[in-house]
């Protein structure tokens, strides 16, 4: 590196400008390489080829939001991994869950974490529910291309909304397509190979105002109604002690369940349906 390509301590000049708060922003213009969309696509769809992941749901209840989703990834007709992390964190306010290309999902869930994060530490402030929703729709679309030759990522994102009007729902959900296409949804939502079973099963168990016990019975209810009828999504493996993955978002900020609490409620799920067959 020249001193006239560096700047100050040896740094670039990238490094040393402000461009704005995005870190997305600033990663385009000191290593764009770096970021998913920018890479060379491949020629011809893989999709098949690499492992994918479904199915996740949330809920919304009278504290909050839940989001929650299984284990299983598959690749073709192969499971590819059968305790894969589908749910994680974005801040301490919000959730965000991950269908479709696994690889490049994991990806951007981190640099959406570390956008974030850098958006708040360069204004000294939280962004809104809206403009993190907003955030991550702009990152989808830049992936665009790897969609289109079957590597789409289309996450499911939830928050506790801090600027909730009084009696308004504090808890919120936005869905997004391959494009970057960012939708609220109301109450409940479900995305991923399993997501119309998922969907059916919260139409008959989920209302408004559910408690947060209720609540979380509905969300696993639907995720053992879609493994049910979803080759692609995994059921709850008593055998493995694996169990699906469940955020609550609520005024005390972002919690997993623990395994034994998904599981004491899984385990009551499959005992009730045991015994209303006779096998209980």
């Amino acid at each position: 590196m020249n001193e006239s390509s560096a700047g100050r301590s040896g740094f670039p000049p990238a490094y040393l400008d402000r461009v704005g708060s995005s870190f997305t922003d600033f990663l385009a213009a000191a290593a764009p390489d770096l970021l998913p969309g920018r890479r060379p696509h491949p020629q011809l769809p893989v999709g098949d080829l690499t492992p994918h992941g479904t199915t996740i749901v949330s809920v919304a209840y009278d504290r909050g939001v839940l989001m929650g989703g299984d284990r299983r990834a598959t690749m073709g007709n192969l499971i590819s991994s059968r305790d894969i992390e589908k749910v994680y964190p974005a801040d301490a306010w919000s959730v965000i869950g991950i269908a479709g290309a696994a690889g490049i999902a994991i990806e951007m869930v981190r640099l959406y974490q570390v956008e974030l994060e850098h958006y708040e530490k360069i204004e000294g402030l939280t962004l809104s529910l809206d403009g993190k929703a907003n955030r991550l729709a702009q990152m989808i679309r830049g992936n665009l291309g790897a969609a289109l030759q079957g590597l789409a990522v289309v996450p499911l994102f939830a928050g506790y909304d801090l600027d909730a009007a009084p009696g308004a729902s504090p808890g919120r959900i936005f869905s997004y397509d391959v494009t970057g296409g960012n939708y609220e949804e109301r109450g409940y939502a479900a995305v991923g190979s399993g997501s119309l079973f998922a969907r059916s099963s919260l139409k008959k168990t989920w209302r408004s105002g559910l408690s947060g016990d209720a609540a979380t019975r509905s969300l696993l209810e639907a995720l053992y109604d879609a493994a049910d009828d979803d080759s692609a999504t995994g059921g709850p493996d008593p055998v493995r002690k694996l169990y699906p993955i469940v955020y609550r978002v609520d005024a005390e900020g972002s919690v997993r369940l623990t395994d034994d609490e998904v599981a004491a409620v899984t385990d009551t799920i499959i005992a009730e349906r045991a015994a209303a067959d006779g096998q209980g």
